[in-house]
């Protein structure tokens, strides 16, 4: 609440009172209304102004026609009179002409109805100075600041620059400062009569790569993109011209845009209407009337994302919308019934394969960049190479296209709102498969291929005839082994849902494994999880291999064995553990995977020895790669996998502690469009599954994420979330950081080992992410494709909310599941529910 300076001290002397009076009586009588200045308690009422030194402009009272209100503004005085650049109480105006503004001892700028009292509308303020001046400047801009100080300082004690209406006036800046959070957007008067915000509000969005997006309350109407060194890539006319230059600054500290004039004689503002267009109006004297200087494209293409996902607007052409070259409609069915809303997919999907490039697309509008990545200092061929090396990556292009080009754009998920300009249009390179290739180098890298592929072809056929004869070997062998016992138990499975896939794996003998075992030798095994022991082998080509043996007293059934079979038989990522091939011979079934050398990551972060070899980049790199592998599993692989039971013992370490998701045995696949399911059978681990799972059996990606977020609270601390109990409270791993964070202590979680290879920004952007994983509410949750871009950006995060707190109540009547070949951890508990509701 903003204090009434004028009124005295209660407890003064009768000869202080009798002197304040006279000060604010000679204040008021010395004040000569029409100057550019107005000191503490002076008062501006209904008929007083202040003017700019070169009248330019004036700060007065107003009232709109067919009004009754009446406001405090600044207006053009000399030239554009009656025209309106910013307004103060624009929200709580004034119902009659009995106003007095005046700023305070304390320096704050105070709009109050005389007849109460009542303050209307108030500035705020840094600090509280002595002796505060307020000006009007000749740039529009009305300052407070210290007596004595220079009025062009760069940080006032208050500013109106600061807080834009409709009007953004040459010198002004829109943006956002990184450091203190503040933000400067344009919101439009709600009419032409009333000057109070509505709906819209245009500014500079800083998800992904920072792009101006115009919207309407929560819904994006017009996205301006992102800044490409010369223009904003939806301005496509905003180029160098003789009357205006201007500026994009992109730092640590802070984001913004400003315009200022060449030709200083020329009055130039640019306005967002009450409808939401935008227009940059320059001040005809002959006329005595605003044109219109520059505005952005108006046509259907103008709407945000119009054609939908991967889909481009060409107003040129009829319809406007088209599918992007290599895409097609998702529903050809609204797509000709003139409903594009449902955009685009690819006609030939992406496998992450040697042989896939880009094609380049010209003359276009960026699309929205909020799942966006970006370098500054990279160059285009760096980026190539980073885009390619990065399965989730779809396009690319340069951040900065003036002076030969620098910087690197990359884009994850669909491109959306994209449309075709005739000239003055960015440049952008889209990922595609090796036969959609256009260019020359691309074809002849397409015509290399097709000779490999031939050869590969022939080789194949070869293949195929020697397994054939291997198999009706094998078979004939089988049928007198067994004497009549299924050789294939795959045609018992009650559970299989998934029909009759064939695996598409090798197929290995009993007898290779045994011999590459040492006959499953104690001295080979790794470790044991619900599925039964896991042993280390040896082929005779001497590659090393790890066997998963289902023991004949396992939890795990012959369906999530299949299941686990046809799942990652299917999916290539290089976070992902490869699964070489199974051998199914009478009873037996087993798997065999690439060996792991380090084993599961929980026998490196929870081992007090094992985790001072691992410090905090490797650790970084990990929780990096798990949530590129959880991304390709939900989004980029042919099929959209649930994993249902990620923890640190199904995530396995290479050589060089790259991580890979392993055991698969109870995930699901979901259909293209699905998001969610329920089941009545809840399997996975207890302390990792999301809440909303674990209770009621429902799971969608977002179970995944909770329980990424548990791994990475894990990883950071080098404790389990279960079994994890402070020495002040009973909270779980969770609770513990989730007090940590409230009060600002989220350093404490860090593990000692680590010492001196922390790099601090990092850890405590792991812990946040980590903390909005693991939320209570599934849709609270980030997606992956989120999650690495929050990782990898140094932007503000969203704060969490209050985490999903799963004390146990539903442990009863479990039974273990799967784990990975690496050693489990004796106070893991996976479960599985025969009826989770």
């Amino acid at each position: 609440m903003v204090t009434d300076t004028l009124m005295p001290e209660t407890r003064v002397t009768k000869s202080k009172l009798i002197f304040g009076f006279f000060v604010v009586l000679y204040a008021s009588i010395t004040f000569t209304f029409g100057a550019d200045t107005i000191s503490a308690n002076q008062i501006i009422r209904y008929n007083d102004t202040i003017v700019s030194p070169q009248e330019t402009f004036e700060l007065r009272f107003f009232s709109l026609e067919n009004s009754t209100n009446h406001y405090v503004g600044i207006w053009y005085k000399k030239r554009a009179n009656g025209t309106v650049v910013w307004v103060a109480n624009r929200n709580t105006p004034l119902t009659h002409t009995s106003g007095e503004l005046t700023p305070t001892l304390q320096g704050v700028l105070v709009l109050r109805d005389a007849t109460t009292g009542t303050v209307l509308w108030n500035s705020t303020s840094k600090t509280s100075v002595s002796n505060p001046i307020g000006q009007l400047l000749d740039t529009g801009n009305f300052i407070i600041y210290k007596e004595g100080d220079n009025i062009n300082q760069e940080n006032p004690i208050w500013q109106s620059f600061d807080y834009i209406t409709d009007t953004l006036l040459p010198g002004m800046r829109y943006g956002m400062n990184l450091v203190t959070g503040f933000e400067r957007r344009f919101r439009p008067w709600k009419s032409d009569n009333d000057p109070a915000s509505g709906n819209y509000s245009f500014g500079i969005n800083i998800s992904g790569y920072p792009q101006v997006i115009l919207m309407d309350g929560p819904k994006i109407k017009f996205r301006g993109g992102p800044w490409n060194g010369l223009r904003y890539t939806g301005f496509p006319n905003l180029r160098p011209n003789p009357v205006f230059n201007y500026t994009f600054v992109l730092n640590q500290k802070e984001i913004y845009f400003q315009f200022d004039l060449i030709d200083t004689s020329v009055l130039m503002r640019v306005v967002v209407h009450p409808n939401a267009s935008i227009a940059r109006l320059l001040w005809d004297d002959s006329k005595q009337d605003w044109n219109l200087f520059l505005a952005p494209e108006s046509d259907q293409c103008n709407q945000y994302a119009v054609c939908g996902p991967n889909g481009r607007c060409n107003v040129d052409k009829s319809p406007v919308c088209e599918c992007l070259k290599g895409f097609e409609p998702k529903s050809p069915d609204r797509w000709s019934a003139a409903d594009p809303s449902q955009g685009c997919r690819r006609a030939i999907p992406l496998d992450c394969g040697p042989g896939e490039g880009f094609n380049k697309y010209s003359n276009l509008k960026l699309p929205d960049t909020q799942w966006s990545r970006y370098n500054l200092t990279m160059s285009l061929v760096e980026c190539e190479k980073m885009c390619k090396s990065n399965c989730s990556c779809n396009a690319y292009t340069n951040l900065n296209i003036s002076e030969g080009g620098s910087g690197c754009l990359l884009w994850f998920g669909d491109l959306i709102d994209i449309r075709t300009f005739g000239e003055n249009g960015d440049t952008l390179y889209i990922r595609m498969p090796l036969s959609q290739l256009e260019s020359i180098g691309n074809r002849e890298s397409l015509s290399a291929w097709k000779i490999v592929r031939v050869m590969g072809l022939i080789a194949f056929v070869v293949l195929v005839i020697l397994l054939s004869i291997c198999l009706v070997y094998r078979l004939n062998k089988k049928q007198k082994h067994q004497q009549g016992t299924s050789n294939n138990e795959f045609e018992n499975d009650h559970e299989d849902r998934s029909g009759d896939d064939d695996l598409e794996l090798p197929l290995f003998d009993l007898s290779t494994l045994l011999k590459a075992t040492n006959n499953f030798s104690t001295n080979n095994k790794l470790g044991e999880g619900g599925f039964g022991p896991v042993y280390k082998g040896v082929l005779e080509d001497r590659q090393e291999i790890a066997v998963k043996r289902l023991s004949k007293t396992s939890t795990q059934g012959l369906h999530e064995f299949k299941n686990e079979v046809l799942l990652i038989s299917k999916l290539q990522h290089r976070n992902l553990v490869k699964l070489l091939g199974c051998c199914i011979e009478g009873f037996e079934k087993m798997l065999v995977y690439e060996y792991m050398p380090n084993k599961g990551l929980d026998s490196v972060i929870f081992d007090k020895a094992q985790s001072e070899l691992l410090d905090w980049s490797a650790r970084y790199l990990i929780i990096n790669g798990i949530a590129r592998g959880l991304l390709y599993l939900h989004q980029d692989s042919r099929l959209r996998i649930i994993h249902r039971d990620l923890k640190p013992s199904n995530i396995l370490l290479d050589t060089d502690m790259n991580p890979k998701i392993s055991d698969f045995g109870t995930a699901r696949i979901f259909g293209v469009r699905q998001l969610e399911a329920n089941t009545s059978r809840v399997v996975g681990t207890y302390g990792y599954m999301a809440p909303e799972y674990a209770g009621d059996g429902f799971f969608s990606v977002k179970s995944d994420v909770y329980s990424f977020g548990i791994v990475v609270l894990e990883i950071v601390c080098g404790v389990k979330n279960k079994g994890f109990a402070y020495k002040r409270h009973s909270n779980n791993l969770i609770g513990h950081a989730w007090g940590l964070h409230k009060e600002g202590r989220s350093f404490q979680l860090v593990a000692k080992c680590l010492g001196e290879s922390i790099n601090v920004a990092q850890v405590l952007r792991s812990i946040h992410v980590g903390l909005l994983c693991v939320q209570r509410h599934p849709e609270d949750r980030p997606t992956m494709t989120s999650v690495i871009l929050m990782l990898g950006s140094e932007g503000p995060l969203p704060s969490p909310k209050e985490p999903g707190f799963y004390a146990g109540e539903y442990m009863q009547d479990t039974v273990q599941s799967s784990s990975s070949y690496g050693i489990s951890s004796n106070n893991e508990i996976s479960i599985t529910m025969l009826d989770g509701r």
